[in-house]
């Protein structure tokens, strides 16, 4: 992790974040917090703050990461938008694109990593087949080894899609294809009432990041660059980051055993349509007989 004095780029092989194993080990060494040579990594995440949640006080570290961002952050619809008290959701979408950047400077990250797919807030599940595609031509033109995105929880609509169309574009690219290490957001607990953060759904961790002080500094002031976010921010912490290689899922089914967090808000897609969009998704990207289980790591 980062520490006072400037890290030093790694130059032997071993540390190469080609594989996802290694770069996990990497990722776990706080004691020797050198910066990792990260260009055949992808980040991909589904809205502007999500860098910040999943691996925030990583992103430093991670030299030469690719950002893929699939949505704008701003939900047609305009409510968000006007809550945040903008005029329109382009206003509200260019306003989360600054700080995107503000939080991506905090981290030391240049903006010029981001690649932007411009979808809608709210509406990845309606763009399934085209996201996986176009995720799989980014993927192959830069080399991508690993992908680092969101675990496949029922948080929100827009993260189980987008942990779909990078499991879907890694599938495409066969023995291309990256592996996938999966970073915890926000799901349903037990109780099928409270909402348990930044923790896997079944409590299997690979690395557990327990964050030093310049660290949570600094993921803090990453939080801050997303001002309009401030209110859903306060659920989440700066203690530590998760990460895992990605698990098999199935997904033909609802995830967390079918406790679905945005059942209980109105996020313009319903969890009883997800099935049928993942199947409609598969037939259009000819993966539709594919093993139900998708990407034990082994």
């Amino acid at each position: 992790m980062p520490s006072c004095a400037a890290p030093v780029l790694t130059t032997d092989p071993e540390p190469r974040a080609g594989d996802a194993d290694r770069l996990l080990r990497k990722l776990a060494e706080t004691l020797s917090p050198a910066k990792i040579d990260a260009h055949e990594v992808a980040i991909v995440i589904a809205h502007p703050d999500d860098e910040t949640i999943g691996c925030g006080a990583s992103l430093s570290r991670l030299a030469g990461a690719s950002i893929i961002l699939a949505t704008d952050g701003a939900p047609r619809n305009g409510v968000d938008a006007a809550r945040a008290g903008f005029a329109s959701s382009v206003e509200y979408g260019a306003a989360r694109s600054r700080e995107l950047r503000a939080a991506l400077a905090a981290a030391g990250v240049d903006a010029s990593r981001i690649i932007a797919l411009g979808v809608a807030d709210q509406d990845v599940c309606a763009s399934l087949a085209p996201i996986a595609r176009r995720l799989a031509s980014i993927f192959e033109s830069l080399d991508i080894r690993v992908v680092l995105t969101h675990a496949y929880e029922g948080g929100h609509p827009d993260h189980d899609g987008v942990a779909f169309c990078v499991a879907a574009a890694a599938r495409l690219l066969g023995a291309h294809g990256p592996k996938i290490i999966e970073m915890p957001f926000y799901h349903l607990a037990d109780d099928g009432v409270s909402l348990a953060t930044q923790r896997f759904c079944d409590g299997e961790d690979d690395v557990v990041l327990e964050l030093t002080s310049p660290d949570r500094r600094m993921k803090a002031a990453m939080m801050a660059a997303h001002s309009t976010q401030a209110e859903t921010l306060r659920a989440f912490g700066c203690e530590a980051e998760r990460f895992r290689r990605a698990k098999a899922h199935d997904f033909h089914a609802l995830p967390n055993g079918g406790r679905i967090f945005y059942s209980t808000f109105d996020c313009g897609f319903s969890a009883s349509d997800w099935p049928a969009a993942a199947r409609a998704a598969l037939q259009r990207i000819g993966l539709e007989r594919a093993p139900r289980k998708w990407f034990s790591f082994a």
